[in-house]
């Protein structure tokens, strides 16, 4: 047998659990990983996972070969941070060594959660991805572009949107290339730089519906988010979160995706073109 036809083998031998397998990047990564051949456990509360219940995590890791790891709320959050390394140690434990943690660009608080996962005798691959495109589609943002104005805290800065899909791409990429990410941290941008008033410009003209972008000063954003019922500590995270992230700091383009996959990233225009054609903000 060659090589290639051994890699292929264990490939298709391999189990992967998907944590957050029903979330945005999570059900990515679950169809990504089934097209390329792999067997996947979808980790998530219906299949009895909890984040919050270490007890229910050795159910859903044994004899599996690899994790893909999303934490629920914040990757910079204090809880990420304790509960990828607890995770993370158990996972190394029970055999599953193989994991990919989704990290954020930018995003200093993430720090502690990707030092857990490299501390844990994992081995390890950290995928930093920029700011979602299909945030703007899924999540908490729809409500209000539905009705005609995004009203969000990032100025003018620019960010390069990168679409979930190439993630999952990515991720799936990863786990089937034997060793050759293990250690590393893996940027993953879109190809191009817009602003959240750009963005919004090119999801209004693709709809043809009006819809406005208004910038707000963080704090107020956060005011916001508690009126939302968000707990007080979890609008505190984010407050100090998007203080550091819209500061410029990701206004520029890595070529994370191409090297991993060998294409460009996928372009914005062709996720605001695909989303509106399915109807993503259509009141």
């Amino acid at each position: 047998m060659t090589k290639n036809a051994a890699d292929k083998a264990n490939t298709q031998r391999m189990t992967v659990v998907v944590t957050g397998a029903s979330g945005r990047t999570g059900s990515r990564v679950a169809e990504a990983a089934r097209g390329a051949g792999l067997t996947v456990r979808a980790a998530s509360r219906a299949q009895g996972f909890d984040w919050e219940n270490p007890t229910t995590w050795a159910q859903t890791l044994r004899d599996a070969d690899a994790a893909y790891l999303m934490y629920p709320s914040d990757v910079g959050s204090p809880e990420a941070a304790e509960g990828v390394g607890a995770l993370a140690r158990e996972a190394v434990g029970l055999g599953v060594r193989r994991l990919v943690l989704l990290s954020a660009r930018g995003e200093d608080q993430a720090l502690p959660t990707e030092e857990a996962l490299k501390s844990s005798g994992a081995d390890w691959t950290i995928v930093r991805a920029s700011w979602f495109a299909q945030n703007f589609s899924e999540g908490p943002l729809v409500e209000g572009m539905v009705h005609g104005e995004l009203v969000f805290p990032a100025g003018e800065v620019k960010e390069p949107f990168v679409d979930v899909r190439d993630i999952a791409d990515v991720v799936t990429a990863v786990l089937t290339s034997g060793d050759r990410h293990v250690g590393r941290t893996l940027e993953l941008t879109g190809p191009r730089l817009l602003s959240w008033r750009e963005a919004v410009a090119e999801i209004s003209g693709a709809t043809g519906s009006t819809i406005t972008y208004t910038p707000v000063p963080t704090p107020a954003y956060g005011e916001a988010l508690a009126g939302f019922g968000v707990p007080p500590e979890e609008a505190e995270l984010l407050v100090e979160v998007f203080e550091t992230l819209m500061d410029g700091r990701n206004a520029h383009v890595t070529d994370g995706v191409r090297e991993v996959l060998g294409r460009a990233p996928r372009d914005f225009s062709d996720f605001v073109r695909e989303a509106a054609a399915a109807g993503a903000w259509k009141a």
